[in-house]
């Protein structure tokens, strides 16, 4: 029972008890005035009556007190009912209020926990608009950029990225090679040439690039296209004296296809197999020595030739490739037969230089190399197999019995690049067989000929060292050393002779005299109009010097240093090389021979980004 309710009932009780007393005194004066009314008509009574007559009147007026206590008795208990129907409808209201009350608690903390979920959506929404919008800030940034500085052309499905480079380049050696920023290593002159004893120094932009890759992605494989070129090559009528009109040449062209599955193949004029790589047997990705010298470096193996080539990609960091290549080969020989040939010179409407020599090849060069790349470095293994051939002629004066003659040779390389830390890498690399000569930057020969006019492969190896060095992002130094080799390989005729290359018997006495110029007045006084070769262009050259090239060895140090690189303007860099050139002999009668040379290249280089 609630407080309200019990002083609800304490006031009915109250009212009810002054109710009663006042009713009491009420109905006491009436019976007093009635008595004394009697008493005054009636006669005198006896004290028994009186005693009746008294006890009668206070019962009736008992009867009279009973009765009004019954009514009041009745009346409070109709007002106890009226109390407790009000109370218990009170009661019903209080619970219904409390349950509304309940109601109202559960709904205000309902939504109490729905405006924090509210406020917490709206908290989200504001960042998630703000990330929105920043989103839409920087993909339309992103956008602009691309649309401004694309990183590469599109045409219909293509991509087609520019490359390019444009260069001013210096060489200055100590023994004149007449040569541009590329070095013949295996025609450095012996002391007895004239061309030994004077210094060049010329200046180059022909080393500048120029190409693109082309690619197109079609789902189930991407196909590809890259075409580059330089100006390392001289027409009929290049020169140095005026417009220095020299052609473009093809370093490379070549397609390729490549499968999800890790299959490769790839067709056209690119770098040989041979050449290191620094990533798979990927394209594009070959590891060539950091020289400004166009053939790079003694020791360093490679060709650019057109082939095709075969890899599959593994997921365990594995690679294996083979390709056929185009074959040529390179020879010497003294007091070599004439009973044999082994190709001609360029036939006029078919396309090769009609000064040139090309050899009858019966079979395209075989490579194969396996390479795996882990995270401290990259590392090949491969074979090289190469087939010779001849046609010659037994009877030697008649043509009875003339047959062809087919030698096989090759060998084997390896390469091995590691980052000793993250500022210096390390490299090894040889090649060693019969007939590889044609695959070292010195071109040594691969073959000579034996007295019968057969082909015999010579014995060779390439070798290099390296070292660079990447002390900033914007510095980077380099140093080689390397070294090719071709083995004596000679016969005995039938007349006592020595046939083959670098035969003891030759003689070397004169590597070290200098001798004067061919006799011959020049043939202009237009001097380089003139005839190439003649006078005053004809140095001497040494007389009974065979100086067949027993190796020839190189040692380099330079750097390259970035200036400015930045991927939206390209990249503006400086390139300082030093090398000691050294070209030994095989001894002969009179000894051996032994050439030097001195050689500093610059080079300033813009590469497009």
């Amino acid at each position: 029972m609630t407080k309200h309710l019990r002083a609800a009932i304490a006031a009915v009780l109250v009212l009810s008890t002054v109710s009663m007393q006042a009713q009491t005194g009420t109905a006491t004066t009436p019976a007093k005035t009635t008595a004394k009314r009697a008493a005054r008509k009636a006669p005198a009574e006896t004290p028994l009556q009186q005693e009746l007559r008294e006890m009668r009147e206070q019962m009736a007026n008992q009867q009279s007190q009973i009765d009004a206590l019954k009514t009041q008795l009745a009346e409070r208990d109709a007002k106890l009912a009226t109390v407790q129907q009000s109370v218990q409808g009170a009661e019903a209201s209080a619970a219904a209020a409390n349950a509304k009350a309940e109601s109202v608690s559960t709904s205000v903390a309902a939504n109490s926990e729905a405006v924090t979920t509210l406020n917490s959506t709206v908290t989200d929404l504001k960042s998630n608009a703000t990330g929105i919008a920043q989103t839409i800030s920087d993909t339309k940034k992103d956008i602009l950029e691309k649309i401004d500085s694309p990183l590469a052309i599109r045409y219909k499905g293509l991509t087609i990225t520019p490359v390019a480079f444009f260069a001013f380049e210096t060489v200055y050696r100590t023994r004149s090679l007449a040569s541009d920023v590329n070095t013949p290593f295996n025609s450095t002159p012996f002391n007895g040439a004239g061309m030994a004893h004077v210094s060049e120094l010329n200046f180059s932009g022909r080393q500048s690039r120029v190409g693109s890759l082309f690619e197109g992605n079609t789902g189930p494989f991407k196909l590809s296209g890259y075409v580059e070129a330089d100006f390392l090559s001289a027409g009929a009528t290049s020169n140095d004296n005026q417009s220095n009109s020299y052609t473009l040449r093809q370093r490379q062209i070549w397609g390729q296809a490549a499968m999800k599955s890790g299959f490769i193949l790839t067709g056209g004029q690119m770098w040989s197999l041979v050449t290191e790589t620094k990533k798979s047997t990927d394209n594009r990705t070959e590891n060539l020595p950091m020289t400004i010298d166009a053939q790079y470096h003694v020791g360093f193996s490679w060709e650019r030739q057109p082939s095709i080539r075969f890899q599959q990609k593994f997921n365990n960091g594995f690679t294996a490739a083979a390709s056929l290549e185009q074959a040529e080969f390179v020879y010497s020989a003294t007091n070599a037969p004439t009973n044999f040939f082994i190709g001609n010179a360029g036939t006029g409407g078919g396309l090769y230089n009609l000064t040139a020599n090309y050899s009858n090849n019966v079979a395209p060069d075989v490579i194969v190399k396996g390479t795996y790349d882990a995270k401290y470095g990259h590392f090949e293994i491969g074979g090289l197999a190469r087939w010779f051939r001849s046609r010659y002629y037994p009877a030697v004066t008649t043509t009875a019995g003339a047959t062809n003659d087919t030698r096989a040779a090759g060998g084997f390389y390896a390469n091995a690049r590691v980052s000793a830390t993250h500022y210096a890498d390390l490299g090894f690399h040889v090649l060693t067989g019969t007939g590889v000569g044609r695959y070292g930057t010195s071109t040594l020969p691969d073959v000579t000929v034996r007295p019968d006019g057969t082909l015999a492969p010579i014995k060779g190896t390439q070798s290099l060292v390296s070292i660079e060095l990447h002390p900033t992002p914007k510095l980077d130094l380099f140093g080689y050393a390397g070294g090719e080799y071709a083995q004596r390989t000679t016969y005995l005729n039938s007349k006592g002779v020595l046939v083959g290359y670098a035969p003891v018997t030759s003689n070397n006495s004169g590597c070290g005299t200098e001798t004067l110029p061919p006799n011959g007045n020049p043939s202009s006084g237009l001097g380089s109009i003139g005839v190439a070769g003649n006078a005053p262009y004809a140095p001497g050259t040494p007389a009974n010097c065979l100086g067949a090239t027993r190796y020839v060895m190189q040692g380099t140090a330079g750097f390259t240093y970035r200036v400015y690189s930045n991927p939206k303007y390209g990249r503006l860099q400086y390139q300082l090389q030093y090398s000691y050139l050294t070209r030994k002999a095989w001894a002969g009668v009179g000894g051996g021979a032994n050439a030097t040379n001195n050689m500093v290249f610059t080079s300033m280089r813009y590469y497009i980004p």
